[in-house]
């Protein structure tokens, strides 16, 4: 498996990005500093998923930030992506890792302390925590945790944990203070005038904390 970094983690939204697109959004991010890329499309089949995946995946290549496809397994593979990330809902992860091999990363979303307790690091290489705050770019997500229920799930959770939900670059210092080892972002790049200033505002504060 590769190392990763998920100090700072895009999540791309195609209707936030729909202005000039995920793959270019990616492209600025990743400039400013972006080292995680989540493609994340529910509204996509597998095909246009795989699509999109191979574009991102090219203007990646050599920037030393990784792809990570969210639920769609067969994508992930057919991409050649860096990883997978799944919800409790989308399949278990003893499933996920038999399919995706002991290469291709794998995240789990938990949003409870139970869960993140439960994760199999034999399986499973980090969590994704939240949400943090209430976001519409998740409807579905259960009550916010806030900062004091994200330091709980990072404690109880036996990987490295990225902490998403509404977040931005104010909220940095709180998110590693909590133990988590990064956050992932949403409409704090995709959607904003400049993705690559927006990403690099977020990048400087990292670096003033990261440990």
């Amino acid at each position: 498996m590769k190392p990763f970094d998920l100090s700072l983690y895009l999540v791309l939204d195609p209707d936030l990005c729909a202005g000039i697109g995920m793959v270019e959004t990616a492209r600025l991010a990743v400039a400013g500093g972006a080292t995680m890329v989540q493609l994340r499309d529910k509204k996509a089949g597998t095909a246009r998923m795989i699509e999109t995946g191979r574009a991102l995946k090219e203007t990646l290549n050599g920037t030393g930030a990784l792809l990570i496809v969210n639920d769609d397994v067969e994508a992930a593979i057919a991409i050649g992506a860096d990883g997978l990330h799944i919800g409790q809902e989308d399949m278990d992860a003893r499933t996920a890792r038999g399919m995706i091999g002991p290469e291709m990363i794998l995240g789990l979303s938990v949003e409870t302390e139970a869960l993140a307790a439960a994760v199999d690091p034999s399986l499973v290489d980090y969590t994704g925590v939240g949400a943090v705050f209430a976001t519409p770019t998740k409807a579905d997500h259960k009550q916010p945790i806030g900062f004091d229920g994200l330091a709980r799930l990072v404690k109880a959770s036996p990987v490295p944990s990225v902490a998403i939900g509404g977040l931005k670059a104010e909220h940095v210092a709180e998110v590693f203070t909590a133990g988590a080892r990064g956050l992932a972002v949403v409409s704090a790049i995709c959607g904003t005038p400049d993705p690559e200033a927006a990403t690099r505002r977020i990048a400087a504060e990292i670096r003033k904390v990261r440990p």
